[in-house]
C-alpha cells in the first residue's frame, strides 16, 4: 500500500475547494438508492406553496348573450423543507486502507488532496444513505438527533392527511382493506384496492404502487397459485398487477411494517432541497490533537403535490392481529 502523508490541511483545502461537490453528493446518493421513482424540487428554503389552479369553464349552445361567473378553485399543499446540521469527529486514518484498495484509485498513487477528497465523499454519501431509509418513516422532532427526527416521512404524512380527514373513503382518494393481505388473497385484494381508484387516475400511464417487499412477495405467490402455469406468467417475478399495465410494482424496504399502499406517479412524490444558498455548507475544521471536526448542514423535506383523488389513492393495510 503506498504511503499516506495527508495532513489536517489537505482536508481542510479539499472540504473548501470541493464544498459544491461535497454538498451534492447526499441528494445524489439518495437518488441513486430512491431510484427513478421520485421527483426532486431544488432551491426551497424552508417551504414552498404547491399550487394547483381549477378553473370551471365549458362550451354550450352558440348564444353571443350568455354570460356566467367564472369559478375558479385554488387549492394549495406546502412542501417544507427542514434545516438539519451533522457535527462529527473522525480520524482520517481509519478510512485510508478502504479508500487506497478501492477500484476508485485504479491502483494509481493518489495526491494527498485526492484521497482527502475521498474521504470526505464516503461521509458525504453516508448521510444520503440514512436519508434514503427514512423516506416514509421519518417523524419531525425538533429536539431530536438523528434523521428520523428531521423531516416528516410520506408515510407520516398519509397518517396525518388521514386523521385531518384530507384522506378519507368517501373522498375517493383511500380505501381501506378490510383483510390483512397474505399469501392466498393478495391478488385480489390488490385488485380490489386498483379497481377503487379514481377512473382519471387510473387511465394515466406511468403510475407506480409504493409497497412493502411482503406484500408483493404475497402477490406473487398467490399470483402463481392462482393463475397455474399459463403462457405468460413462466417469470416469477410480477412487476405489474395483473389487467393494469400503466401500473408498476415499487417495493421499497423502507416500507417495511408499513400499513400503507400509495398509488401514484413520481411527479407527485417531492423530495424539497435547497442547494443553492449559503445556509448549506459542509467544512472540515481541527480542534483535537488527532481528531478532525466534520460539519455539514442541509435543507430537506418531502410531501405530495397533491392529495386530490385523480392524483392519488393511498390504502390503509389490515393489521395481523398479534
Amino acid at each position: 500500500m503506498p504511503p499516506i502523508n495527508c495532513t489536517d490541511q489537505d482536508f481542510l483545502t479539499s472540504a473548501r475547494k470541493y464544498r459544491k461537490e461535497l454538498l451534492r453528493l447526499p441528494v445524489l446518493r439518495l437518488l441513486d438508492v430512491l431510484k427513478n421513482n421520485f421527483t426532486l424540487r431544488a432551491g426551497i428554503r424552508f417551504e414552498e406553496k404547491l399550487y394547483s389552479v381549477d378553473a370551471d369553464m365549458q362550451f354550450g349552445p352558440y348564444d353571443p348573450k350568455r354570460t356566467e361567473e367564472l369559478g375558479v378553485d385554488i387549492a394549495a399543499r406546502t412542501l417544507k423543507t427542514f434545516f438539519g446540521s451533522v457535527r462529527r469527529e473522525f480520524d482520517p486514518n481509519q478510512f485510508y486502507k478502504t479508500v487506497l484498495g478501492s477500484s476508485i484509485t485504479k491502483g494509481e498513487a493518489l495526491k494527498n488532496v485526492e484521497v482527502a477528497r475521498l474521504v470526505l465523499s464516503i461521509l458525504s454519501g453516508k448521510l444520503g444513505d440514512h436519508i434514503a431509509r427514512e423516506m416514509f418513516t421519518a417523524v419531525r422532532k425538533d429536539d431530536g438527533t438523528t434523521t428520523h427526527d428531521l423531516f416528516n416521512g410520506f408515510d407520516t404524512i398519509t397518517a396525518t392527511e388521514i386523521t385531518d380527514g384530507n384522506l378519507a373513503v368517501e373522498k375517493g382518494n383511500l380505501f381501506e382493506f378490510t383483510d390483512a393481505i397474505d399469501s392466498t388473497n393478495a391478488v385480489d385484494l390488490v385488485k380490489a384496492f386498483l379497481r377503487s381508484g379514481d377512473d382519471f387516475l387510473m387511465s394515466q400511464e406511468g403510475l407506480k404502487l409504493y409497497m412493502p417487499y411482503k406484500v408483493w412477495y404475497d402477490y406473487m405467490d398467490d399470483y402463481k397459485i392462482t393463475t397455474g402455469a399459463i403462457s405468460y406468467n413462466q417469470s416469477y417475478r410480477q412487476i405489474h398487477p395483473e389487467g393494469f399495465e400503466n401500473v408498476t410494482f415499487v417495493p421499497m424496504f423502507q416500507k417495511k411494517g408499513s400499513e400503507f399502499l400509495q398509488l401514484t406517479d413520481k411527479n407527485n412524490m417531492l423530495i424539497g432541497v435547497n442547494q443553492t444558498g449559503e445556509e448549506e455548507s459542509i467544512v472540515v475544521e481541527k480542534h483535537d490533537v488527532v481528531l478532525l471536526t466534520f460539519f455539514a448542514t442541509i435543507f430537506f423535506g418531502c410531501d405530495y403535490e397533491s392529495i386530490d383523488p385523480t392524483r392519488l389513492l393511498v390504502g390503509k393495510l389490515k393489521q395481523v392481529e398479534p
